[in-house]
């Protein structure tokens, strides 16, 4: 009897083990909740991105597929929608959430519940980062350099093609100045735009590769640069920075739209990322 039990018993197990398997497999589009696994992302790790209107909404992306936690990382479910978006850059504005990657734009007008694909006017599909207000979308690429959007359906214009093709992830716009841009770029560190875009000069963030940005504060001064180089804070608007301690691993960190104090470091692992979080700007860190 206790033998029949035990089977019983691994049997069960066994099958728990495969439902959660299958469901972290991603291929049916039904999100999964995960736990301290964290969220499904590929074999690469492109942004961490918080949702503006809620500070615990958090999103992690790369090639493969998007997860999205609504309690601070906590727990994880994939975004069906954006699957094989490669999500590289992010853009909330007051109607639409914009993610850019290889496919090109993948657009919400539902508070990212769902997304659908929108290249239309698309210099290049190929677009590694993106930056915007309601006002305005900035994309970059490998193929075409920087481009400008100033209407919801309008034309794309070029405004240089001689930078903007190793930057990735996020473009900073100033909400108040909105030619005024901080860009990560992978093969210089950060750069900044005072014209639109057009022209750009390298800000001595002391890192020598960035591939996201992230600004806090009720004046956006707070930036923090980070990527596989390190991390450095800036709390002028990016006219000095200091190296930024990020927890062994991690190779993004995202800051809180409200609370200065508060990171978000994600650390790939396997084909999966996990969020450490901190809660005293940067001097000490734990798992979500």
């Amino acid at each position: 009897m206790i033998a029949a039990l035990a089977a019983i018993v691994a049997v069960g197990g066994l099958l728990v083990g495969l439902v959660v398997t299958r469901g972290d497999g991603g291929g049916s589009g039904d999100p999964v909740a995960e736990s301290a696994s964290g969220g499904l992302t590929g074999g690469d790790f492109h942004s961490i991105a918080v949702d503006p209107s809620n500070p615990e909404r958090i999103f992690v992306g790369g090639h493969q597929a998007v997860s999205e936690s609504t309690d601070g990382g906590a727990t994880w479910s994939e975004v069906p929608t954006l699957r094989d978006a490669d999500a590289m850059g992010w853009v909330f504005t007051t109607d639409s959430v914009y993610v850019s990657g290889h496919p090109g734009l993948t657009v919400s007008v539902d508070r990212a519940g769902s997304f659908e694909r929108s290249n239309d006017g698309l210099p290049d599909t190929d677009l590694h980062a993106l930056g915007g207000t309601d006002r305005v979308l900035y994309a970059a690429g490998p193929a075409v350099g920087v481009s400008a959007r100033t209407e919801p359906d309008g034309p794309w214009d070029q405004r240089t093609a001689k930078a903007g093709q190793s930057f990735f992830g996020r473009i900073l716009v100033d909400p108040t100045k909105p030619e005024t841009l901080i860009a990560a770029d992978a093969a210089n560190g950060v750069v900044a735009s005072a014209d639109g875009g057009r022209t750009w000069n390298l800000l001595p963030s002391g890192l020598v590769s960035a591939t996201w940005l992230s600004r806090s504060g009720p004046d956006g001064q707070t930036i923090v640069a980070s990527g596989g180089a390190g991390a450095a804070l800036s709390s002028d608007g990016g006219a000095t920075w200091e190296p930024l301690r990020i927890p062994p691993g991690a190779s993004l960190i995202e800051l809180s739209p409200e609370d200065l104090d508060t990171m978000y470091a994600g650390i790939h692992d396997g084909e999966r990322v996990r969020v450490s979080i901190s809660q005293d700007a940067g001097g000490t860190w734990s798992d979500s």
